[in-house]
């Protein structure tokens, strides 16, 4: 019969198909995630977002790198088959399988490709993070007690970087990581210059930054006066590691720093006063929230 010519050959198909099932069943293999032993509660540590993303990147990367082979073999393996089992050779169908297997392989490469960039820009966005929580933590020592920071704070449809609680205000701090370019004869530019509404780095350009360090500030500022029942006054700083700051314009409810200095600057601004009492009800907020 005719059709078995097609249907016999995908018995060479079960070894690469029982390889796939084992990749697969190995994916999340490696599982970064650390639970506290008293509550079992995830424990979250600066860039904790990125650092979740970061491992569902390599899981991606190990998917395509290792399922890469076994997709592209099979029109071949599959296509042996058909020779030993046909009853005549069909050269188009075999350029067929040869064709298909060609563009599995590209299809893979670009994939991986994307992968190693992706993971590249998530390292970069983690790097800056730690660098400005890193910073963030010289805010609490013994002798200051009335400083508070919380990382990653989840909103109600994203995550904010960074919450600094200090005796004069609460600040929302956004940190993003960018590389900065390279000249035609190799100097690195890393000049961006602040304009009200928009980031002007040497040959592009953002808003997203500063729009989303502004909604974050708008969030805390509601959701703070709703639990606590007065104003709070919150303030949004965008900090960018390793960029040097060219102040053009000052943006609304945002201020854009370097983040070198980002604890002397933070524990300088003066919002307000905030009572004891206040104080205590915003720690608590914001630590039932981060939790």
């Amino acid at each position: 019969m005719a059709w078995l010519e097609y249907l016999l050959p995908l018995i060479f198909l079960f070894p690469l198909g029982a390889t796939g099932v084992i990749v697969l069943a190995l994916r999340n293999l490696h599982d970064a995630q650390v639970r506290s032993p008293f509550d079992a509660c995830p424990l979250r540590e600066p860039g904790q977002v990125q650092r979740d993303l970061l491992d569902r990147a390599f899981a991606s990367l190990f998917l395509n790198g290792a399922l890469g082979p076994i997709v592209t073999l099979a029109p071949l393996v599959y296509g042996m088959g058909r020779m030993l089992f046909a009853s005549h050779q069909n050269w188009l169908e075999w350029t067929l399988y040869g064709a298909l297997s060609t563009l599995l392989v590209l299809a893979f490469c670009f994939r991986l490709i994307r992968d190693f960039q992706q993971i590249r820009r998530i390292k970069l966005g983690l790097a800056s993070k730690l660098a400005v929580g890193q910073e963030l933590e010289r805010l609490i020592h013994p002798e200051a007690h009335p400083y508070y920071v919380f990382h990653d704070v989840p909103t109600d449809t994203d995550v904010i970087d960074h919450v600094a609680v200090t005796p004069h205000g609460v600040f929302v701090v956004e940190t993003r990581g960018r590389a900065r370019p390279f000249t035609p004869d190799g100097r690195e530019v890393g000049v961006v210059s602040v304009e009200r509404e928009r980031l002007r780095f040497p040959g592009w350009h953002e808003r997203r930054p500063l729009e989303k360090t502004r909604r974050a500030a708008n969030w805390l500022t509601r959701w703070l006066q709703q639990r606590c029942g007065e104003p709070v006054p919150v303030h949004g700083i965008l900090a960018l590691p390793g960029w040097e700051i060219l102040q053009e314009a000052e943006p609304e409810g945002v201020t854009v720093v370097s983040g070198e200095t980002l604890a002397r600057q933070v524990d300088e601004m003066r919002l307000g006063d905030l009572d004891d009492a206040l104080h205590d009800k915003l720690i608590a907020a914001l630590m039932e929230r981060a939790a």
